[in-house]
């Protein structure tokens, strides 16, 4: 219990940095001089660099051992993120983002592969809950500090501090890594599968469908991490200082949808868990686009949230289903660098499309991922089983 408490603490310092540059980029752009559609160069820079780790994890993490990559990786965030604190202009905030990403792609395939394979389904569903706690803290960190008076730096600041405790919690638990990862008992079917390298899962029945679900999950969850603030203030002329504290609200839904789905996995399988959170996201995006006061809207950031929030988990835990216990880091591999490749692309590419129409056009534009991400998902089942 206390190996899997490491690992929850883990995924809260891997959702932290995520939320922080869309809930203060208000803030921040104003000390760089820099548009508001530039966030999403960082954020693709941050994304570049994940799928670039994703892909070489499952070499790495062979070589080395998830305990020894989650120990590094999070030092790198650690290190960026206080380089963020230090930032004198937008070009080195572009510098720094190239550490975090590769350390957060590294950490985010290794542990969702090692608990994929170690723990159940509803261990998978509270390890992305953790992450929410991470991701939902984020703006809310940042939203306490500003209120009080106090600089946007001074919350990268107190977030590089916490990644630095875990740092040190982690290299104390080396030893119990090398224990768990040595090798263990293969079943039969898992001794005559044949091991697959990155690329070669593609040939898979159904992997195409696995690789665009993943892109259009993060499509979305990313999009609205980073431009929810701006959408709340362009749209429903909320304040930027009050816009970090509301879409901490999104995140609430995200973790509490998770925690709730530790429990649901228990009775419905994966692939219906990710079939009603498509439906509940789409829900909460239409919500979004009617002419409501600002409290609906942010309860439908809520129902969003919440209908993302088995779609991840259940995926992850479902990749030794589909390809594989033998295949499933190779595989985990390659949809984490499809998944930061929907981060990588998308919010930028939206963020400069809303910047000179309208920020209106979000939820349009999301609800078209979400109804491709549920077809997808029926499509993905029925290959699988043919």
């Amino acid at each position: 219990m206390i190996f899997l408490a490491l690992i929850y603490l883990a995924f809260i310092s891997l959702g932290l940095p995520d939320s922080l540059l869309g809930s203060s980029w208000l803030i921040m752009n104003r000390d760089f001089g820099a548009p508001v559609g530039n966030a999403g160069y960082v954020f693709a820079i941050v994304s570049a660099g994940t799928i670039v780790s994703s892909l070489f994890s499952h070499s790495v993490i062979g070589r080395f051992g998830t305990g020894r990559v989650t120990v590094v990786s999070v030092a790198m965030t650690a290190i960026a993120l206080l380089g963020h604190w230090m930032a004198p202009s937008f070009f080195w905030l572009m510098m720094c983002a190239i550490p975090l990403g590769l350390g957060a792609g590294a950490v985010d395939s290794g542990l969702n592969a090692f608990v994929a394979e170690h723990y159940k389904a509803r261990h998978m569903n509270w390890l992305h809950c953790f992450w929410g706690v991470g991701a939902m803290l984020g703006p809310l960190i940042m939203a306490s500090i500003t209120g009080s008076g106090h600089s946007w730096r001074s919350g990268y600041l107190t977030v590089s501090i916490v990644q630095f405790v875990l740092v040190a919690l982690l290299i104390f638990s080396l030893p119990m890594w090398r224990r768990l990862e040595q090798p263990h008992h293969e079943t039969e079917r898992n001794r005559a599968e044949p091991k697959r390298g990155v690329l070669s899962v593609l040939r898979t029945k159904g992997a195409a469908f696995a690789m665009l679900l993943f892109f259009l999950y993060t499509s979305v969850e990313s999009c609205l991490i980073l431009w929810g603030a701006s959408y709340l203030v362009k749209v429903r002329g909320v304040l930027p200082e009050n816009a970090a504290g509301l879409v901490a609200l999104f995140f609430v839904g995200i973790t509490g949808g998770r925690a709730l789905s530790g429990f649901v996995s228990m009775k419905l399988s994966n692939e219906m868990l990710i079939r009603i959170g498509a439906i509940l996201v789409m829900a909460g995006l239409l919500i979004m686009m009617l002419p409501l006061p600002v409290p609906l809207a942010v309860f439908a950031l809520m129902v969003v949230g919440l209908g993302l929030a088995p779609i991840y988990p259940s995926m992850l835990h479902q990749t030794p289903v589909y390809f594989g216990t033998q295949n499933a880091k190779a595989t985990m591999g390659l949809q984490m660098a499809c998944a930061y490749s929907g981060t990588t692309l998308i919010p930028p590419l939206l963020g400069q499309v809303f910047s000179h129409t309208s920020f209106a056009l979000m939820p349009y534009a999301l609800l078209v991922c979400g109804a491709i991400l549920l077809v997808c998902s029926l499509r993905l089942s029925a290959l699988v089983r043919e």
